[in-house]
């Protein structure tokens, strides 16, 4: 088993360029699909999910090349339908939760898609699929849940547009009816539809496909079907839970970091979100940067009450940098609570946070007090596990401000979100050594 070896106490000094981002690769990637020409994707991020769906789609028999680092060429032009019957199939697809994207494009091209019932991702609380499936109804596709084989079918001879209003404003749950919805006949109309920018992103690569999508970036989207799309050439946004990663392990570690190249117009709440915390930051064009925070005061309300984070749909606060926000707190002057609305399970790590010295009190499975120690006591370094892919790179981050030296097992998971954080970021002065432990 790898873990994470980190001798904690160093300030960092330099720039930082983010990676992909891997919410929006997950989607594109499975667009490919729906088309038999080539399709050519820039800055992919090739971390652990991200490459998983690309051995899937090689094993439909996509046909994909690596051309350089982040960029790959991509060819539906011989899917593999047999294949989504396989055992190999079920066990490939139940390993990844973005799994569940390849199901749009294969119904609006095939006219049919099959999924795992179970999937994978993070253990964070119950993570509904819901939307999906009621969106492909609602263009007429059937739906079957096949006990025998654990796997969820859907099928249709023609897709045919509707308008629709989602239960819920879900990012994924958006795309998938997008990208069945773009060869669908006739027009479709989707209310509460997600706005995140991995969703602007994926409308207007459809769009340079052939596909006609109006109300981008609003929560109502209007898709006119076409027969068919083209190849195109995409590139991925810098990852926006990768920059707020960094905006907070620079204020903990008190370093002067530099982020390039962030689409600041793409961030939305998370740079101001950030400031509440008492970071100092400038933005200079499409870069951040962070100054050495030797101290930082959480801002209160008008009334002067306590600020209360928690995580909204785009541009609010993403539920993704809940974790980092917390961790971040830990050494402010104030006191915040960190309220995670989405999923009951992603604040449960702070008992480690707790164990290094830092003051939270964990209200309920949604909400945490933390009150910040002002740098007055430093975190100790202890051994932990990093049970999902934010809190583990918040322990990292912890880990990197203690005093002494850390432990982390199970990184498999931070693998699966951020590409070679060590290698990127010891040469800015941190000390993370990647080893094998029994």
């Amino acid at each position: 088993m790898e873990v994470f070896k980190i001798e904690g106490g160093h300030k960092l000094r330099g720039e930082l360029t983010p990676q992909g981002a891997k919410n929006e690769a997950l989607q594109i990637l499975c667009a490919v699909l729906l088309t038999p020409d080539e399709v050519i994707i820039e800055n992919i991020p090739e971390i652990r999910d991200v490459l998983k769906l690309i051995e899937l789609l090689h094993s439909l028999g996509v046909k994909s090349h690596r051309i350089e680092r982040g960029k790959y060429s991509f060819k539906a032009d011989n899917v593999d339908l047999d294949y989504l019957k396989t055992t190999e199939f079920k066990k490939q697809g139940a390993a990844l939760r973005g799994s569940i994207m390849i199901v749009g494009p294969l119904l609006a091209r095939f006219g049919k898609g099959y999924i795992p019932s179970s999937l994978g991702g993070d253990k964070i609380g119950r993570r509904r699929l819901d939307v999906h499936f009621e969106g492909f109804a609602k263009l007429g596709a059937k739906f079957e849940y096949l006990p025998q084989e654990s796997f969820y079918q859907v099928h249709a001879e023609k897709l045919k547009g509707n308008y629709m209003l989602l239960d819920e404003a879900s990012v994924t749950g958006t795309a998938n009816t997008v990208m069945a919805a773009a060869l669908a006949e006739g027009t479709t109309t989707i209310y509460n539809a997600a706005c995140e920018p991995y969703l602007q992103q994926l409308c207007g690569m459809l769009n340079s496909m052939g596909a006609k999508i109006s109300g981008v970036g609003s929560n109502l989207v209007i898709i006119e079907g076409v027969s068919s799309l083209k190849g195109c050439t995409h590139r991925c946004l810098p990852d926006m839970i990768e920059i707020g990663s960094f905006i907070g392990m620079a204020a903990l570690t008190q370093s002067e970091i530099t982020l390039k190249n962030c689409r600041i117009d793409m961030l939305g709440n998370i740079p101001r979100m950030f400031q509440r915390l008492g970071i100092q930051m400038e933005i200079k064009g499409d870069d951040i940067y962070i100054a050495e925070n030797k101290n930082y005061e959480i801002d209160t309300f008008i009334d002067g009450s306590i600020l209360t984070i928690s995580d909204q749909v785009w541009p609010g606060f993403t539920p993704d940098l809940i974790s980092i926000a917390l961790v971040t707190a830990t050494q402010a002057r104030g006191t915040v609570l960190i309220h995670q609305k989405m999923f009951e399970s992603r604040l449960f790590f702070v008992d480690n946070l707790i164990d290094m010295g830092a003051q939270i009190i964990l209200c309920d499975p949604h909400r945490a007090t933390v009150i910040g120690l002002d740098r007055k006591t430093q975190l100790k370094g202890i051994t932990m596990s990093s049970p999902d892919i934010r809190a583990g790179v918040a322990l990292l981050i912890a880990a990197m401000s203690a005093k002494g030296n850390s432990t982390i097992r199970n990184i498999e998971q931070i693998d699966r979100g951020y590409e070679r954080i060590e290698e990127r970021l010891n040469p800015l002065g941190a000390v993370i050594q990647r080893t094998v432990q029994d």
